[in-house]
């Protein structure tokens, strides 16, 4: 079925509207429409969709926006869903700079942001640990996260070279192991 542009553009539009809490948040109402409403695609093509989207570098939704419009008009059609998905979030964040900015000095304003600092650290670090997990850090080797935080904190290390140092400690600890 040949989808219209201003189909695909409303679609995405809504799916980034409505879309609070990351891009997974999105795969339900993206199902409802792109395989339920309009049956742009069956049910094994948007998991597979969904799949790809994953495997993709990139942010998710946008991933998934691409994937669809392509799928249904070609390049066109990736441009318009990706805008779609993709214009509310940016005006809310322009928005929120420009709030940012007008009211930034005001201490209502300041003592939010000041009530707000603590959990966005929760925010990051959860996933953090999570990593840390699944990333098999342990107390032998979590020195490693201790000194590329030092590094970048207290010494102002670019991050690209504590990376670049993480990889090259790497291959030469793993490279010994053998």
């Amino acid at each position: 079925m040949m989808a219209k542009y201003s189909d695909l553009f409303s679609v995405f539009l809504k799916v980034g509207l409505f879309t609070i809490g990351g891009g997974y948040a999105m795969i339900p109402l993206m199902q409802r429409e792109v395989v339920g409403r309009h049956r742009w695609v069956d049910e094994g093509e948007f998991l597979d969709m969904v799949g790809i989207s994953q495997a993709m570098p990139g942010v998710f939704a946008v991933n998934m926006a691409t994937m669809t419009g392509y799928r249904l008009r070609g390049v066109r059609g990736s441009a318009v869903c990706v805008v779609g998905n993709v214009l509310i979030p940016i005006l809310c964040i322009v928005l929120f700079a420009i709030f940012f900015r007008v009211f930034r000095e005001n201490k209502v304003v300041e003592s939010v942001f000041m009530g707000l600092r603590p959990a966005v650290v929760a925010l990051i670090a959860v996933p953090v640990v999570t990593l840390a997990k699944g990333a098999k850090v342990t107390w032998s080797n979590c020195w490693i996260p201790v000194v590329s935080g030092g590094l970048i904190w207290l010494l102002g290390v670019s991050p690209v070279w504590v990376v670049l140092g993480a990889v090259v400690l790497g291959l030469i600890l793993k490279g010994g192991e053998k």
